[in-house]
């Protein structure tokens, strides 16, 4: 598979300044601090990691939302960190987003023709005969009836208006899709309505994702791999089998034992990892390995001193970690997960 894209240590600093008239700038919020990776065309990364992380930050610095303080992006083999306005344009055809936010994300004051017509006026694609068209037929494809065309998003629900939002997402035909949390919003069945058309979507369209929620279960539903972030960095990436069958990382494992779990048996036998203290704040992250004040494993001496690198898992491809004393067994069992996980894979 080719690839599509490309992340090369971004960054993302806020400035924090004070004086009203003659501002300083006395701190930096390192929201985004060295994320990496590679997605190929057709896979979906999910990304993890508590309120914070940078994940949201993340998201909007690839898609030009907000402007890079440092890295490289590089989308379908050019490299987009810095472009203008004028230069993003054509690249935007490729690269289109699904808020979090249902309610928020549409206008209220459009109606739904004109919300998902709008990506094919900015680009001057077709005639307003063509743009009808092709929005009556990308609401049939979203599941909604192509006659509520000429309705307010007042007048759908939550899920209905998160459909309305990926219709406009796939209005242009674009290659990637970045999903910042599309289904945190909504009921549960909702939610499964919602991931198992975007499933659909991306085996029809051929699309690539880059999938942000919080809900591990629906990450391990939608992915091929995951990265999971904590305060601005990645701590452990990796195909969804191998990082949910036997996470290394002890604030992955930490969030894996926490993720409700259906089977009883399997629940009783767990054992959580429970984390003490708050989230470091992002002006002034821990030295070092990040996570280590609230670490179960921490060692003084090492922890707080050497900044742990991502680590390659023997016998297991793309998988990595950046700790320096990786979780050795899993306490949920490695084995009945990787059944679990295989047997998932099956049925889909």
């Amino acid at each position: 598979m080719s690839e599509l894209l490309v992340v090369e240590d971004l960054q993302k600093y806020f400035p924090v300044t004070r004086g009203l008239i003659f501002q300083k700038e006395v701190a930096q919020v390192k929201a985004v601090d060295g994320v990496n990776f590679t997605l190929n065309a057709g896979e979906t990364l999910g990304v993890v990691g508590e309120s914070g992380c940078g994940k949201s930050t993340m998201a909007r610095c690839i898609a030009r939302l907000l402007e890079p303080t440092g890295g490289k992006i590089i989308f379908d083999g050019r490299d987009i960190t810095h472009l203008d306005r004028n230069g993003m344009r054509p690249v935007r055809r490729d690269m289109m987003m699904v808020f979090q936010d249902p309610y928020a994300s549409l206008n209220a004051r459009m109606r739904v023709g004109a919300i998902v017509a709008e990506p094919l006026e900015v680009h001057g694609i077709g005639t307003d005969t063509d743009r009808k068209r092709r929005v009556q037929e990308l609401l049939e494809i979203v599941g909604l009836n192509p006659e509520h065309y000429n309705r307010f998003p007042h007048e759908f629900s939550g899920g209905q208006r998160q459909r309305i939002g990926i219709a406009r997402a796939l209005a242009i035909n674009p290659k990637l899709i970045i999903c910042d949390e599309p289904v945190s919003a909504l009921d549960v069945s909702v939610q499964a309505q919602i991931l198992n058309l975007l499933k659909d979507l991306q085996q029809d369209f051929q699309l690539t994702y880059v999938f942000i929620a919080h809900d591990l279960n629906v990450v391990r539903h939608v992915s091929d791999r995951v990265m999971v972030m904590y305060l601005g960095k990645p701590v452990e990436t990796g195909g969804k089998v191998d990082l949910y069958a036997a996470p290394k990382h002890p604030y992955t494992g930490a969030l894996l034992s926490a993720a409700p779990i259906a089977d009883p048996t399997l629940g009783r036998a767990r054992k959580q990892i429970v984390l003490t203290g708050d989230v470091p704040s992002p002006l002034n992250p821990p030295a070092a390995c990040r996570f280590h004040p609230r670490c179960p494993r921490f060692v003084d001496g090492k922890c707080n001193v050497d900044e742990p690198l991502l680590t390659p898992v023997a016998g297991a491809q793309d998988h990595e970690y950046a700790c320096h004393f990786p979780l050795e067994h899993w306490p949920m069992g490695e084995d009945e997960f990787r059944r679990r996980a295989s047997l998932a894979e099956t049925t889909g």
